[in-house]
């Protein structure tokens, strides 16, 4: 028995590219995806806005107190699968620059300013006796170039003085200089239970 099958060839008729569009058209979409994404992140900005305008600000506060703000579904834990795998970049500030900095961070943050994707997954500050501690926190600690552009960027609008020292740490240094700590502390409780003769 004997089965016949079609043969297959190019149809160079051009029929089938009718349905393309010039490429005026597509450039005017990629113009309006454009001003679609501006009109998004300015309306997040706005929104965001009306809430900071209400909150106080760091350097209004005495004692100690953190303000974290962080993206929606990442918690402010090292734990937090965003978080675990990344690390932070720290800057010490002198008391009377946090404010400014806080809202420098948090506008860079907004306004997509890092330009390093969905690597950034929050900041805080740490507002304390002595001094005041920004840090802004990312999902790769191994990721070099990423952070370093984390680094400049923040340099920059945070507009700090050439000498400012920034420490990178990661979140698994973190956890582990913690439990260190917590290890001493419990050395040194038992020490003095048994010393106490409890």
């Amino acid at each position: 028995m004997c089965h016949l099958v079609p043969s297959l060839k190019d149809d160079d008729s051009g029929d089938h590219d009718q349905d393309q569009g010039s490429p005026k058209d597509s450039e005017k979409e990629k113009n309006e995806d454009e001003d679609k994404e501006q009109n998004a992140s300015k309306k997040k900005v706005e929104q965001f806005w009306r809430f900071y305008s209400h909150m106080i600000r760091p350097g209004d506060l005495t004692g100690h107190s953190d303000f974290h703000l962080f993206k929606e579904g990442i918690k402010p834990m090292w734990e937090d699968d965003a978080n675990k795998m990344g690390g932070k970049w720290i800057i010490r500030l002198r008391k009377g620059l946090a404010s400014r900095c806080w809202e420098n961070l948090i506008l860079a943050m907004l306004g997509e300013q890092f330009m390093v994707g969905e690597e950034i997954c929050g900041a805080v500050v740490s507002v304390r006796f002595q001094e005041d501690i920004i840090s802004i926190w990312n999902k790769t600690a191994s990721d070099q170039a990423t952070t370093a552009r984390i680094r400049d960027t923040l340099r920059r609008v945070l507009n700090l003085p050439p000498n400012t020292i920034m420490e990178y740490k990661t979140h698994t240094d973190s956890i582990n200089s913690s439990f260190s700590n917590v290890k001493i502390c419990y050395f040194l409780l038992i020490f003095k239970l048994y010393m106490f003769g409890f």
